[in-house]
């Protein structure tokens, strides 16, 4: 069992970062709501603090946390809303006086990609999760390739945009996946099969990002481990029943995906996964927990397809089913990664 005598724990102010304006707004906000109400239950003080507006009163609360994951991705704005316009007035609440701990519940975007985690270091502020290089390197899918390349770790061949359909078609042949290079979800992605396909799937993913990656399609299962503090968790396998990619849609809605803990795999196997999965966050400097995503092709070669520096973090998302399979409940899931920020100040 890796779980803590949950009766010991020192009660600490935290405040429950969240929100903010990127496209995976409202899966940051599901994520908050677990959290906050997790962390309260072990006895914390915790503020739920929305980047795009700053802390909410009860009622607020009450209201953005009984919202769902709406069906389609929300429009990108890209930034954290209140807390970039006038940083230190944001920081200047009530809520932030006397705080041990920022706990980041933030996806994809300003949030995820370095930018909110430099603010938070300029400000003196512990937090959880991976630090400015790690987010950064990891939101930059080109960049996280390389440093998996150079670290051992097989990932899909790739191009950046601008590139033609011929090129594809000769460099990495058909289908593949065009998607987004530093957002998370897979939002703006789309699996090209010809050529006639390729420059519409490029337009929709610029419409979601300034760079856009084109990587060869890796049919087969996929799989999922989770990082806790450099060590591997259980593996995983999402069960796909409507598309043949783990999109927002199949992530966020109801029998998008099927989702097995522990993966039906042999012990050799799960451990090659785990070494991979340490591995890849050793290379990318990330930090606390995260979250790596791996295809399994018929030949039974692991390619690593991303890794997620702030996975969901509800009771049911992929990394906290991990933990859970690994003897962790989701409150000591929440007080783990507080104990692990907690020991770097």
């Amino acid at each position: 069992m890796l779980g803590d005598n949950m009766n010991s724990v020192n009660k600490l102010k935290i405040a429950v970062l969240f929100g903010g304006a990127s496209s995976e707004r409202d899966v940051s906000i599901a994520s908050a709501a677990q959290v906050v109400k997790a962390l309260r239950s072990l006895g914390h003080v915790v503020s739920a603090v929305d980047t795009a507006t700053g802390p909410l009163n009860n009622e607020q609360e009450e209201d953005l946390f009984s919202a769902g994951v709406s069906a389609t991705a929300p429009q990108s704005l890209g930034g954290l809303g209140k807390l970039a316009e006038d940083p230190a007035a944001f920081f200047a609440d009530p809520a932030f006086n006397g705080l041990d701990l920022v706990f980041v519940a933030l996806h994809g975007g300003a949030g995820e990609d370095g930018r909110l985690q430099a603010i938070l270091d300029l400000r003196g502020l512990p937090y959880t999760a991976s630090g400015v290089i790690g987010s950064a390197c990891a939101m930059d899918k080109d960049i996280a390739k390389r440093l998996m390349r150079h670290a051992g770790v097989p990932t899909p061949d790739w191009l950046m945009a601008p590139v033609d359909a011929s090129t594809v078609e000769l460099t990495l042949g058909w289908p593949v996946v065009v998607k987004a290079s530093k957002q998370g979800s897979t939002v703006g992605l789309s699996v090209v099969r010809t050529s006639s396909e390729f420059p519409a799937a490029i337009e929709r993913a610029f419409q979601h990002d300034d760079e856009v990656l084109v990587e060869q399609f890796i049919p087969g299962r996929e799989l999922t481990v989770g990082i806790l503090d450099g060590q591997p968790l259980a593996v995983g396998e999402i069960v796909l029943t409507r598309s043949e990619i783990f999109d927002y849609e199949a992530k966020y809605q109801p029998g998008g995906a099927i989702e097995v803990f522990p993966a039906k795999i042999d012990d050799a196997e799960t451990a090659k996964i785990q070494l991979l999965g340490a591995t890849v966050a050793q290379a990318l400097k990330l930090r606390d927990y995260c979250r790596i995503d791996f295809r399994r092709d018929a030949d039974g070669g692991l390619w690593c397809l991303e890794a997620n520096t702030l996975p969901g973090m509800t009771a049911m998302s992929l990394l906290p089913q991990s933990a859970a399979v690994s003897g962790l409940s989701f409150p000591e899931l929440c007080q783990k990664i507080c104990d692990i920020a907690l020991a770097r100040v």
